[in-house]
C-alpha cells in the first residue's frame, strides 16, 4: 500500500482530533436536518481554478474545478489528488473543500487537490446500462458510465497531471449515484484509484445487477492494495442493497484490500454526505 504521512498532527492529541472531526460533521448535520435545500445557508466559495475538457470519449465540453490547498502554493510539493463527482459549484463542491481544508488545518488529513466534476447529465454519467423500464424513465439519458469513466481515465486525470504537481495516489468520493458509480468503478477498472468512498450507494439500479456479478469481480482483486470506504443512511433500499455488499466483502474481502463499513440510521440521504463525509475522509487521507 502507499506508503503514508504521519496519521495526526504531532502537535494535536488524538482525542481532540476525533472531536474536532465529530464536531465538523455535527455541525454540517445539524444545518442541513435544521432546514430545507431551498433556506440553508450556501456554503462558501473556496478559491478554486476553473478549466474545460474538450472530451472525446462523452463528445462534449466539460468544466472543471480545482482546488489547491495551501501546502501546494510556493513549493515544488507534489500532492494526491481527491476526484469528486457532482463537482460543480452549485453542487458539492464548495462543502467537500471546505471540509478538506478544516481536516488539513487539523493534521487529520494530508494536503490533497481536489478536482472537482460538474455534472451536465448526471444519470447519464453516473448509471450502467439497464433493462428496468423504471431506470430508463428517470432521465432521457441514462447508462453511460463506462463512457464517462473513459473520459476521467484517459482524458481528465492526464489534463490534470499535466497542469497540476501530482503524484501518482488517487482518491474518489460521491454519494447516491455517484456512490454507485464509485462501487462500479472499485469492481471494473480497481487501478484507477487507490482511495475509494461511496456513501449511500445506489446499488438497487438494474435490479441490483452490479451486486449479482460482485462477488466473481472480488475474486479478480485479490493481491490489490485500495482502500474502501462504504456508509449508508436511513434509506431502506438502499440500506439493504449496501448490507449486501458488506457481506459479500465479509465473506470474500480480496487480500491487500482495507475497507470499513459505517450504518448512520439517525441520518437521511439528504445528510448522510455532509454527516459522515469528514469522518469518511479523515479515514481515507490521513
Amino acid at each position: 500500500m502507499h506508503p503514508r504521512h504521519p496519521r495526526r498532527s504531532a502537535h494535536l492529541p488524538f482525542a481532540i482530533l476525533v472531536f474536532a472531526i465529530l464536531a465538523i460533521a455535527l455541525q454540517a448535520s445539524c444545518v442541513h436536518r435544521q432546514s430545507t435545500p431551498a433556506e440553508a445557508a450556501p456554503d462558501p466559495v473556496p478559491p478554486h481554478d476553473t478549466f474545460t475538457v474538450v472530451s472525446r470519449s462523452i463528445g462534449e465540453a466539460r468544466l472543471i474545478n480545482v482546488y489547491t490547498p495551501r501546502a501546494y502554493s510556493g513549493t515544488a510539493t507534489r500532492l494526491p489528488v481527491l476526484y469528486m463527482p457532482d463537482g460543480g459549484i452549485g453542487e458539492d463542491f464548495p462543502h467537500v473543500v471546505n471540509t478538506v481544508d478544516s481536516l488539513i488545518a487539523l493534521g487529520a488529513i494530508r494536503p490533497v487537490i481536489v478536482v472537482g466534476i460538474p455534472n451536465t447529465e448526471r444519470r447519464r454519467d453516473l448509471t450502467g446500462p439497464t433493462r428496468v423500464a423504471s431506470d430508463s424513465a428517470i432521465a432521457p439519458h441514462v447508462g453511460g458510465s463506462a463512457a464517462f469513466r473513459r473520459f476521467i481515465r484517459d482524458e481528465l486525470i492526464p489534463t490534470v497531471n499535466s497542469r497540476y504537481r501530482t503524484t501518482d495516489e488517487r482518491s474518489i468520493v460521491g454519494e447516491s449515484l455517484a456512490g454507485l458509480f464509485i462501487v462500479e468503478t472499485f469492481l471494473t477498472e480497481p487501478a484507477m484509484f487507490e482511495h475509494y468512498i461511496a456513501l449511500d450507494p445506489s446499488l438497487w439500479w438494474n435490479h441490483s445487477a452490479l451486486l449479482d456479478s460482485a462477488a466473481a469481480r472480488l475474486a479478480t482483486l485479490s493481491g490489490t492494495a485500495r482502500t474502501l470506504f462504504i456508509a449508508n443512511s436511513d434509506e431502506p433500499v438502499i440500506a439493504a442493497g449496501t448490507a449486501r455488499f458488506i457481506e459479500l466483502l465479509r465473506q470474500s474481502s480480496p487480500h491487500g484490500l482495507t475497507w470499513d463499513y459505517v450504518a448512520r440510521p439517525d441520518l437521511t440521504h439528504a445528510t448522510i454526505f455532509r454527516g459522515i463525509g469528514p469522518t469518511a475522509l479523515a479515514k481515507a487521507l490521513h
